[in-house]
């Protein structure tokens, strides 16, 4: 008996297919938002005159001999290791930054405008513990590392892979920064971050790009980002001007940001706070177009404020949000493109604190137009863990937050309107052509969160957000496959990191700081 004949793949594969998790990155977020500013233009100005005469009269203290050498050359005011800079010289040189510039990714088809209206969301860096697969709390390897670079390829809403999103704990604190930059490469084509933990740290990042972009290109492209943290108040060290300078010099955009806890290192006051950050950005900034002209840099910060009860950093705070707000309208005052931080929480598990707190931040820095939003996957217990769970449902927040930032569309007004015609009144529109046509666009439909009713959920288990992250993020990991990497390429940065191995003792963690 001959058996019926079915169309190629049959019913089982086209529901496989609708069913396969979607991988594919949206562009480079145009935010359409109105933005927060809470500042009118006296306000702006009282903020840019106070940092101004920070500048000019308190001083920044920059903690190396070549940057001092350099500010001297410069024109600036040196009285040792503190620098006095002038705001007209300021002003000189934070005009040449670029206002926007392009991300070159591995994959051209991933590039991403940043400046402007144009964002990016990356996950968080740094954390020296995890919260893995069961949930676990632990000490990460270079194999969590890894899977968490594959997350971040295949998390439709994060435009990087971000360097060291947890500290490999079983590598050697030397040579650390060689395999995080390896696996940042290797498992994902999107951009990535490049580590700035000491000067030759960061030049080793630098060969690493220019083996696999190539060093012409990399000379007029920006590939990768470094991030220098200041210390505040009011000083920059040795160790991250040295990274600075290493990635201005090869035109590589830095993150020039002060490490803000409110109340300890800067004043009890949010405009005061704001007018110290604001003068210690600029100061940094500025010193990327000394190394550079014409250099792309970008205004960063790291924002929390104290809990007077304990000193603990708090998140999702409203001075936090009204900070970012400020910070906002000084980029845009400058002309610079900036950093913020996303989805920050201070809670110890995946509960309604973590949510509120990272909802709360989510929400503000998208209404203040931020560039660069890191740390937008997976934060928790004031960056002490990366917990998968929360970077799984992080990232489809960000997806949720990247729809509305998109704005109202009104392609299909006039075809949607005359559906109400056609139903009038007492009827419904699931059957109507148009949403049929539309239904799977038209509003965004969380894979994460459970709708249906309580009945539903527990006869399917009564499974809560946590697991149900996990479970997701155990199946996109079952199917992902890694983006092919030119044999040659691949070679060529295996030796260099096998040479350099050779030539960093194992044992050698001077200048290393995480």
């Amino acid at each position: 008996m001959s058996q019926p004949r079915t169309r190629s793949g049959g019913r089982a594969s086209r529901r496989a297919l609708r069913s396969a998790p979607n991988v594919a990155m949206l562009p480079g977020l145009s935010n359409t938002l109105p933005w927060c500013e809470i500042m009118d233009g006296a306000q702006v100005e009282r903020i840019d005159a106070a940092s101004m005469d920070i500048l000019e009269n308190v001083g920044v203290v920059f903690r190396d001999d070549i940057a001092l050498a350099d500010w001297r050359a410069a024109g600036a005011k040196v009285v040792g290791e503190t620098v006095f800079l002038d705001r007209g010289l300021v002003r000189d040189l934070i005009a040449t930054i670029p206002s926007d510039f392009t991300y070159h990714a591995r994959d051209p088809r991933k590039n991403v405008r940043l400046g402007g209206r144009n964002s990016i969301f990356v996950p968080m860096t740094g954390a020296p513990f995890l919260r893995d697969l069961d949930d676990v709390r632990r000490n990460p390897t270079l194999d969590d590392l890894a899977m968490f670079h594959k997350l971040s390829h295949m998390m439709p809403a994060l435009h990087s892979s971000a360097h060291h999103i947890v500290e490999p704990y079983d590598h050697p604190i030397s040579h650390r920064h060689l395999a995080i930059t390896y696996s940042s490469m290797k498992h994902s084509d999107k951009t990535f971050m490049g580590m700035t933990t000491s000067p030759k740290n960061a030049e080793d990042v630098m060969d690493m790009c220019a083996i696999l972009f190539g060093a012409d290109f990399m000379d007029d492209h920006p590939v990768t980002t470094g991030n220098c943290n200041g210390n505040s108040p009011l000083v920059w060290d040795e160790t991250m001007l040295g990274a600075l300078r290493a990635f201005s010099k090869r035109n590589q955009p830095v993150l020039c940001s002060p490490f803000v806890l409110g109340g300890a290192n800067t004043p009890a006051s949010v405009a005061a706070s704001v007018a110290q950050l604001n003068a210690e950005a600029l100061s940094a900034l500025a010193y990327t177009q000394v190394v550079r002209r014409g250099a792309p840099a970008i205004y960063g910060h790291y924002l929390s404020t104290v809990s007077m009860k304990s000193g603990a950093p708090m998140a999702g705070t409203p001075e936090i949000s009204m900070m970012n707000f400020m910070i906002g309208q000084m980029a845009r005052h400058y002309g610079v493109p900036w950093r913020t931080s996303n989805t920050l929480g201070g809670a110890k598990t995946f509960d309604a604190q973590a949510g509120y707190e990272s909802a709360t931040t989510l929400s503000a820095v998208m209404h203040a137009g931020a560039n660069y939003i890191w740390h937008s996957a997976g934060w928790n217990e004031a960056g002490m863990h990366c917990s998968v769970a929360k970077f799984i449902v992080d990232a489809e927040q960000c997806a949720m937050a990247y729809r509305m930032a998109q704005g109202v569309q009104w392609d299909d007004f006039d075809t949607a309107l005359a559906a109400v015609s056609d139903i009038g009144p007492g009827g419904h529109y699931l059957g109507h052509a148009h949403t049929q046509e539309n239904f799977q666009t038209a509003f965004f439909m969380p894979e994460l969160f459970d709708n249906n009713s309580i009945e539903q959920w527990q006869a399917e288990g009564g499974v809560e957000i946590t697991e149900r992250a996990l479970t997701h993020a155990r199946g996109l990991l079952d199917t992902y496959e890694e983006p092919a990497l030119d044999p040659a390429v691949d070679e060529a940065l295996r030796d260099y990191i096998a040479r350099r191995e050779r030539e960093i003792p194992a044992e050698d963690a001077l200048n290393q700081t995480f």
